[in-house]
């Protein structure tokens, strides 16, 4: 088409496509940058120190191991160590001890580890379990729903979840004992 359009409509033509590109692509950016208004995600509200409430709070999760399922809405009223695992993770092997003895720990001040399975199947689960002798209760998100509501994209990641159902402390890799001990006690007494 260009071809057949004399020499000066194509020299005009060509300034005119990049100055529409240009302003399609800045109405783009803009309503991007409208369309998130202000960042809802759990790490910005915790920077900002708010506790956002647990995503997909009421949603059922099949028990691991056992029957029934569990939701978070179960067990309001306790602080939760949320902690999101699958089997072939080695940080989440490594984690594994940690999380046993903070389940030890905390299970007398109204407070539980609950381990969610994450890109895991249900054999190699229940295997992990076994090996690193689990007694928190587990369950699995089979469809990845509950965990990607968190912001998750890998393993391990732990959320702690205080009594009122809201999103405390958030650790976006492995965790260690330290960072339990700094995080636990102010938000098992509901004193931050």
């Amino acid at each position: 088409m260009l071809a057949t359009l004399g020499r000066p409509v194509r020299r005009f033509l060509l300034p005119v496509l990049v100055s529409v590109a240009a302003v399609a692509l800045v109405g783009l950016l803009v309503f991007g940058v409208a369309g998130q208004g202000t960042d809802s995600s759990i790490d910005a509200a915790l920077a900002h120190g708010r506790r956002p409430a647990a995503p997909h709070a009421t949603e059922s999760l099949p028990n691991l191991g056992t029957a029934g399922a569990t939701s978070l809405a179960d067990l309001r009223g306790k602080v939760v160590v949320l902690n999101v695992f699958a089997s072939w993770c080695d940080p989440c092997k490594a984690e594994a001890p940690v999380l046993e003895q903070a389940q030890r720990q905390i299970a007398g001040h109204d407070a539980t580890v609950l381990g969610v399975t994450y890109l895991d199947n249900t054999s190699d689960s229940q295997a992990f379990m076994r090996a690193e002798h689990i007694t928190y209760p587990v369950v699995r998100d089979v469809s990845g729903t509950f965990v990607r509501s968190f912001g998750t994209t890998g393993v391990p990641e732990t959320f702690v979840i205080d009594r009122q159902g809201r999103v405390a402390a958030a650790r976006r890799f492995q965790l260690n004992t330290r960072w339990l001990d700094q995080t636990l006690p102010s938000i098992l007494a509901g004193t931050s």
